[in-house]
């Protein structure tokens, strides 16, 4: 599916999709004299703010160049989240043997049907973020390029839009490492991956982040030979690592080859196959692949946005500079989600727009400073993590107990088979004031909003003791944790007393 501005769909799904996220008859409303907000990038963030300020009575313009929806429904949450779900229905057809199901029928993996899955539900869930939507909703949808041409004016598909607030949510883009050969042989990125029609027979995937090993896995369980490849000697490296570990040991017993401490020299092509010289720790060999997937990283969208004729200032890096309010340098224009965060997470994304508008639209002060971001990485298992592991403790000097709970004692865990896991938790020392959680586990993602809740709302594990939890659940882990922290605050003097109170109670 090519995404210019003339979009090409390829086939019956993409049609449908296009057909919401840029028709190809749209046209552009004529510009009201002024704006309470103009939005720039029809991802998550702006989508989230325009339909928000318009809802709240404000007058809106939404511009986008590409694809409404942005990379989450396009390239990324949408498309991967549903191919990432086939190849787990794969794994467990593997896996049914030690439940008792010998009968699992064909278990061979169809990958274009599995593509075709992925695209038709992504056509379906395109109707949200349709331009026809927003525009019902009272939004001015303009679509096509859009750039600023002074602190309070944008250019939009030859339009003038005055604005009295702005949003840049232009969103970010894969980054291809310099490696010699590697754009002569070709490769892919989360923007083309899923116009995949057939599974490469080998593929070699550069970058053992977030999106490098759930990749890895779910082409591997579909049936390709994976090689994972990660510049640093660990994956995962921002990770708890002990979450970290478990992954790579289940990477490795599911047949992806590893390489950690490993560069890729060069890439050149030959007789249909593209050949990655690697050098490990002074020694070096070939890898022969069908396909190459680069997931090292991304860029925010700045380019062409004419921030210098706004007085924005930006980085080609680290994105736009914004303070904790989300402010930039000209007071009329904000910005929110991956154009200016390190973070980069859909709902990250959601919550930015959210405090974007309440600070450019109704004198907010509210600060990014004080979120409590939640992540997961759809492996399976699942890592889970929010607030500060060990290692960012450390380095913050602030003092933590820390509490863990391995799946392996958990009696749900141990029912469903998936007890390759645990909980963790970080409270303050000599109080119950959670840091941080990190939680492995098939589910960890609908897990750890719990620990999320419970650091926004300052509620500590004493609390999260006295709440009655459902059993037999996974969560019940944390229950766990917080029973163990309660039974740290009886002290032998508490003990001494509460024996004696009991001694006298028998007389």
């Amino acid at each position: 599916m090519s995404v210019g501005a003339g979009p090409a769909p390829a086939d019956e799904n993409d049609a449908r999709l296009l057909a919401n996220v840029h028709p190809p008859d749209w046209l552009n409303p004529e510009p009201a004299p002024r704006y309470n907000l103009v939005v720039i990038g029809a991802g998550t963030a702006g989508l989230v703010a325009a339909a928000g300020a318009a809802g709240l009575g404000a007058r809106v313009a939404l511009i986008e160049r590409r694809l409404m929806g942005g990379d989450c429904l396009n390239f990324g949450c949408v498309p991967s989240k549903a191919l990432i779900r086939s190849a787990r229905a794969r794994a467990a057809c593997a896996r049914a043997g030690a439940f008792g199901v010998t009968d699992t029928g064909a278990t061979g993996v169809d990958f274009r049907a599995a593509m075709e899955r992925m695209r038709r539900l992504r056509a379906e869930l395109s109707a949200n973020d349709s331009a026809r939507r927003f525009r019902e909703l009272g939004v001015d949808v303009f679509l096509g390029e859009g750039h600023f041409v002074g602190r309070d004016t944008i250019e939009a598909a030859g339009s003038r839009l005055n604005f009295a607030r702005a949003l840049i949510a232009t969103g970010a883009r894969p980054a291809a490492p310099p490696i010699p050969g590697l754009a002569d042989s070709g490769f892919l990125t989360n923007e083309t991956v899923f116009s995949l029609s057939e599974l490469p027979r080998r593929i070699a995937i550069i970058g053992a982040g977030p999106i490098g090993c759930e990749l890895a896995q779910a082409m591997r369980r579909l049936g390709a030979q994976v090689y994972l490849i990660e510049a640093l000697n660990e994956i995962l490296a921002r990770e708890d690592r002990d979450a970290a570990a478990i992954i790579a040991r289940t990477l490795s017993n599911e047949g992806v080859e590893l390489f950690t401490g490993c560069k890729v020299a060069n890439v050149a092509s030959g007789a249909g196959a593209r050949i990655l010289g690697l050098e490990t720790r002074g020694s070096s060999r070939q890898v022969e692949v069908d396909a190459i997937f680069v997931g090292t990283g991304r860029l925010p969208n700045v380019e062409g946005l004419g921030l210098e004729a706004a007085g924005v200032e930006y980085d080609e890096k680290g994105g736009i500079h914004v303070d904790d309010y989300l402010q930039t340098g000209n007071p009329r224009i904000f910005a929110a989600g991956d154009v200016c965060s390190a973070l980069q997470f859909t709902h990250l994304s959601d919550a930015h727009a959210r405090i974007a508008i309440r600070n450019a639209l109704f004198f907010g002060r509210e600060r990014v400073s004080r979120l409590a971001i939640p992540r997961c990485i759809y492996t399976e298992p699942e890592i889970a993590q929010v607030g500060l592991n060990a290692a960012e403790a450390a380095a913050r000097a602030i003092a933590i107990r820390t509490f863990v709970q391995p799946l392996d004692a958990v009696d749900r865990a141990l029912l469903d088979g998936e007890t390759e896991g645990f909980a963790k938790v970080h409270v303050r020392e000599g109080t119950d004031q959670i840091v941080g959680a990190t939680i492995v586990a098939a589910h960890a993602g609908e897990m750890i909003s719990e620990l999320t809740l419970a650091m926004t709302a300052g509620i500590g594990l004493a609390r999260i003791a006295s709440a009655i939890h459902p059993y037999p659940t996974q969560a019940e882990a944390i229950k766990k944790i917080a029973d163990a922290y309660n039974r740290t605050r009886l002290t032998p003097s508490r003990k001494r007393l509460l024996e004696r109170l009991l001694a006298w109670r028998r007389r």
